[in-house]
């Protein structure tokens, strides 16, 4: 277990360091800089603005000086926002995402599951069909039209809800549905699925055999099996629905980071973009990591193979 722990830990490190070289390299070729946007600048001054963060450097430096100072743990200063770290700029916005984040995943988690076990228990019944329209409903409708409808009707015309900014409880209700129902169809759908597979196996048939209740039946063995393959998808949903709150954090004026993120790529904010790039990055690798790990001691055949 330690070897196989070890070989996905160096996977993981690649993987960000890819990352890292893709995206550094990648923005440096799209046209412009980031004072572009700005007044006309004299070319003394757009000397010393290019001397100060590195940009009159060969390519290939200034990427070794990047990595250098990742290794430190420095991100480096923001193109755009005056005397602040992206560092900092991280730490203020990532705890507001994640709360949001993870109050969605978890909304999605146990309302997706109970729905698709209960889909999974009546197959071909009313309630069956119900949940499978509605996560057909909840996977093609974007998370932007849940929340322009939810601001409309629960926050304009009902009120019951603020329609934006960030503080009391209240404030979560709307943005935590709108991110989170998206999942809640996925998970639902990939539950109800599993649930199907796991009842026509024969440990299933021999445990009703045995003369074991139904909820005996359905909690210690089929619920327990069918929910090993929605541990994937909350690994990747978890990193998902904090990358891809950006949008939500705008409509509902959230100061998370994806307000950061959306606003360093359109003013080429070059150190913010590699920053929330990492951030995001990170998140994603570690999760899918923790995932094979805990994936490697269900099953040992995993890391054996």
């Amino acid at each position: 277990m330690l070897k196989y722990t070890l070989k996905r830990a160096l996977m993981a490190i690649f993987t960000i360091w890819v990352i890292i070289t893709i995206t550094f390299f990648l923005m440096h070729s799209i046209p412009g800089d980031p004072f572009t946007d700005q007044k006309k600048i004299p070319p003394e001054i757009m000397e010393k603005l290019e001397k100060k963060y590195g940009l009159d450097q060969p390519l290939v430096v200034q990427y070794g000086r990047y990595l250098k100072n990742i290794l430190k743990g420095d991100l480096g200063d923001s193109m755009k926002y005056k005397n602040r770290s992206v560092n900092a700029i991280i730490e203020e916005g990532a705890p507001v995402s994640f709360k949001v984040g993870m109050l969605a995943i978890v909304f999605a988690a146990v309302v997706g599951i109970t729905f698709g076990t209960i889909a999974g228990l009546n197959r071909a019944k009313f309630i069956d069909f119900l949940v499978i329209i509605l996560a057909v409903i909840g996977v093609s409708v974007p998370s932007f039209v849940f929340a322009a409808l939810f601001q409309y009707v629960f926050g304009v015309k009902l009120k019951w809800f603020p329609v934006a900014r960030w503080g009391t409880p209240a404030h979560y209700v709307m943005p935590v549905l709108a991110l989170g129902i998206g999942y809640v169809a996925y998970i639902a759908r990939m539950m109800r699925t599993s649930m199907l597979d796991v009842l026509n196996q024969d440990y299933i048939k021999t445990a009703r055999a045995k003369g074991l209740s139904s909820i005996q039946v359905t909690w210690k063995h089929t619920i327990r099996n069918a929910i090993l393959p929605i541990v994937t998808i909350l690994g990747v949903s978890i990193a998902g629905i904090v990358v891809g709150s950006f949008v939500i954090e705008n409509i509902f004026a959230i100061p998370g980071i994806g307000k950061h993120f959306v606003q360093s790529i359109t003013h080429q904010d070059y150190t913010l973009i590699m920053g929330t790039t990492i951030f995001y990055a990170v998140i994603l690798v570690v999760m899918m990591f923790l995932i094979d790990i805990f994936y490697g001691i269900v099953d040992p055949r995993i890391r054996l193979e």
